[in-house]
């Protein structure tokens, strides 16, 4: 007898069908799975046939031979045991489930029958939509974050028995129902604000600017300045995120096992800050069968890199690419998977090792030559592709104690959805995402003139500063978004100045 029962793998932060078919022949019991597994696929048969037994179910006694279809894909993880299970229980009643064909299940099996939770299922939910099957049946842990996935009746189950019985018609489990757009409203939460900061305007007006461009950035400054703080905050003042752009972030959350509870749907842009010890594949993505990396993880959000020149030289090179690309591109024997990186980079360092080079206040004790060469870990490469290097100051005593309000998050955003709206129009249709820093040659000559004044101004910038023709193209770019926030149409030598004020570590050897 064969049994056709259908499931998902993941491939990179998708998923795609899986049909799993079980057939009973003759001969010694014994159990076979073909069709590319991993190790935690193949040891699946010893988990399905003793949570069969203690649910209370026998399993074949004939030689049963699973295929996971299609063939060429790698499958990997414990999500293949439910489904399984279910394929192995219709052979041994020996009739058909007509269910079975409207169905798609995943979850892994523990050794009494119950049902424990797997990653990946958003990624598994669009997939069962996508390719028609109205049914999606998941561990109980998992039914939330998949019935954000509209077009699907999602039925959580606990353990074995439930979910046959569901699938015979013998139990009614109802489905899982979430308003979408209350969970999207409701995640929508921030546990910081601008308005907690005191002082620090000038790297407010800085932050202000790389946000409403989508400019990577730089912040250099003593220990205690508020470089993490103000970082933490970035995310705040960030446009809010469209529906579309939270599923596309949940999705790869989803896929690294990191939601949970009521943190099942990303609904504000992430913010990842990796520690200095990380490596390539952590940082990038990678390992023999390629997962998605910090770099993805903080897709459409903030990617902070705090203590920049302590990280590993090889590491931070790695992120050349994707910030180039908006993606990372994972090459293994497995297989090439590409995985979206469409972030803000985000940096912190102090101007030394001790951290108090130019403190007003505090001696700083390191030799020229060791200055240079703590600087010097990061590359000019890839400080050519961060738009904005500000330096941050100490706060003086009494900024710390005033009592005048700051600016509140609400309001910074208020006027960069305003700039990020003129982009927009700007851009059209010839330029997603609509921003300045993704802007392109033929849009810079159209975008980007300049007066005789300007030219000469930035000649002379150019040439003092050594500056690379990719570091001219940035400041051109963040001019651009000076002028937005202005409300101007034309660069003016006024942005061009505050522009090139923002490439401090350009100045002589980078101080």
């Amino acid at each position: 007898m064969l049994t056709k029962v259908y499931s998902a793998a993941l491939h990179g932060a998708d998923a795609l069908e899986v049909e799993i078919e079980v057939n009973e022949g003759s001969g010694d019991p014994k159990v076979i799975i073909v069709g590319l597994p991993d190790a935690a696929v193949k040891e699946s048969k010893d988990r399905v046939t003793t949570a069969m037994a203690n649910s209370g179910y026998r399993w074949p006694r004939g030689r049963t031979t699973i295929n996971l279809a299609p063939a060429d894909i790698k499958k990997e993880g414990p999500s293949f045991d439910l489904p399984i299970a279910i394929g192995m229980l219709a052979i041994v009643q020996g009739r058909d489930l007509p269910r079975l064909a409207d169905c798609c299940i995943a979850g892994e099996l523990a050794l009494d029958g119950a049902v424990r939770s797997v990653k990946g299922v958003l990624p598994i939910a669009l997939e069962a939509r996508r390719r028609g099957k109205p049914v999606l049946i998941v561990p109980a842990e998992n039914a939330d974050e998949a019935s954000v996935v509209q077009g699907l009746s999602v039925h959580g189950v606990r353990n074995l028995r439930e979910c046959f019985e569901f699938v015979e018609g013998q139990r009614k489990i109802p489905p899982t129902v979430s308003d979408l757009d209350t969970v999207f409203h409701r995640n929508q939460q921030f546990d910081v604000d601008f308005a907690d900061v005191k002082g620090q305007a000038g790297v407010k007006r800085a932050l202000e600017v790389a946000v409403a461009g989508g400019h990577n950035l730089l912040v250099l400054g003593s220990p205690g300045a508020g470089k993490s703080m103000l970082a933490k905050r970035i995310p705040t003042i960030m446009p809010a995120m469209t529906l579309e752009e939270a599923i596309e972030t949940t999705k790869i959350h989803s896929v690294c096992g990191l939601l949970a509870g009521k943190h099942n749907f990303i609904a504000i842009r992430p913010f990842r800050s990796p520690h200095h010890t990380i490596s390539d594949v952590g940082l990038l993505g990678g390992s023999a069968n390629p997962s998605p990396g910090e770099v993805s993880l903080a897709h459409h959000g903030v990617l902070f890199l705090d203590e920049l020149p302590e990280f590993r030289r090889g590491t931070l090179e790695v992120l050349r690419q994707p910030l180039e690309d908006r993606c990372a591109v994972i090459s293994r024997a497995a297989g090439t998977m590409t995985f979206p990186a469409d972030l803000m980079l985000v940096a912190a360092m102090n101007p030394c090792p001790c951290g108090y080079y130019g403190h007003p206040k505090r001696e700083c004790r390191c030799p020229q030559g060791q200055i240079e060469r703590y600087r010097q870990r990061v590359s000019g490469p890839l400080l050519d592709r961060i738009d904005i290097h500000i330096e941050a100051p100490p706060v003086e005593y009494d900024a710390l104690t005033s009592r005048a309000p700051e600016e509140s998050s609400a309001v910074i955003r208020a006027r960069i959805e305003k700039v990020r709206a003129r982009q927009a129009v700007r851009f059209g249709d010839t330029l997603k995402p609509a921003l300045n820093a993704r802007m392109q040659p033929r849009h810079m000559r159209e975008f980007c003139q300049i007066s005789a004044g300007c030219h000469a101004l930035l000649k002379h910038a150019m040439e003092d500063l050594h500056l690379s023709a990719r570091a001219h193209d940035r400041i051109l770019k963040v001019s651009r978004t000076i002028a937005d926030l202005a409300e101007a149409e034309s660069i003016s030598e006024d942005h061009l100045l505050e522009a090139l004020q923002y490439r401090s570590l350009d100045r002589s050897v980078m101080m």
